[in-house]
């Protein structure tokens, strides 16, 4: 892994008692929360309209609401302080990674044109540290999928089995007057296959049962997969009834730091056989295939939503 080791600059404020920060690294040079949190890897955050800032986006991650806002290189996270950053937003949002160096061993490893086109058309993405057990609900809940009825379902889920979460002042920044974390293994799983039906997860509804059932009861150890291979790890998640490669590659991506897991779906299929020769060989990507698919992935829905 390549560690970030250009100096952060965080200053702390305060405002009607809502604490936040402002960061300003040339990490976030290569940052734009408006791809990261609108590229399918993550479900919770929504871009908060009334914002002061160019962007900003909101929403619930390890169990707090907290709003992230970008002003140019100027990086704002909102409901926080310096050390809850250092402890978890920086790895949170992979500031702690050096993405020109990722990025040029993304254009070694792939010597195909198209390369350079998606780090350009996606720069700025850069891939989630997310919870690992709320990454694996909700990439069983994305199977034959679309982007809005999985949020609605993990909001829906959260709002059923979740603890309440105290907002503070954060209804200036996009926050409810309640909203909630999102639920344990042990919770999904108490509340059975039935209660989850109800919660409009269809045929998915049995496959989180038994991935509640193996994470409760320890016979998945996920804050084991992450000392695993990558192969290891896909090989473990796949264990859950329900979970093929698709899903474990997004598992292994977004929420166990495995970079080199290269999730294939419908828009990747697409890429491959446009772009790429018929027998290309995925592992010669390199340790960061995973990262290249994601800018791969963003490039190619842009061109199909922008021509």
């Amino acid at each position: 892994m390549q560690t970030n080791s250009c100096k952060e600059i965080i200053k702390s404020f305060s405002d009607n008692n809502l604490s936040y920060i402002k960061i300003t690294s040339p990490e976030i040079e290569l940052t734009d929360i408006s791809k990261i949190f609108s590229c399918g890897q993550s479900f919770r955050f929504e871009r908060y309209e009334h914002s002061r800032h160019e962007k900003e986006f909101c929403g619930v991650a390890y169990g707090k609401f907290v709003s992230f806002a970008q002003d140019d290189n100027e990086l704002y996270i909102y409901n926080t302080n310096e050390a809850e950053y250092l402890a978890l937003w920086q790895r949170y949002l992979a500031l702690d990674l050096t993405y020109n160096e990722i990025m040029q061993n993304i254009l070694e490893n792939i010597s195909y044109p198209v390369i350079n086109e998606a780090l350009n058309c996606g720069r700025g993405i850069r891939i989630l540290n997310q919870e690992p057990w709320e990454v694996i609900c909700s990439f069983i809940i994305s199977q034959n999928n679309n982007i809005p009825r999985i949020k609605k379902i993990i909001k829906a889920i959260s709002k059923a089995l979740g603890e309440k979460i105290d907002a503070g002042n954060m209804t200036s920044h996009g926050a409810s007057d309640v909203e909630f974390a999102f639920p344990t293994p042990s919770a999904t799983k108490n509340c059975g296959v039935s209660l989850l039906c109800d919660l409009k997860t269809g045929f998915r509804a049995k496959y989180i049962f038994d991935a509640a059932q193996k994470v409760a009861n320890g016979d998945i150890d996920i804050n084991q997969l992450y000392a695993l291979t990558t192969e290891q790890c896909i090989s473990e998640l796949c264990k859950i009834y329900g979970v093929g490669l698709k899903v474990a590659n997004c598992c292994a991506l977004f929420a166990f730091e495995k970079y080199d897991a290269f999730p294939v779906d419908v828009w990747i299929k697409r890429v491959l056989e446009k772009y790429f020769d018929e027998n290309v060989n995925i592992s010669a990507f390199g340790k960061y295939a995973g990262i290249a698919q994601q800018y791969l992935f963003y490039y190619e829905k842009y061109l199909q939503f922008n021509r």
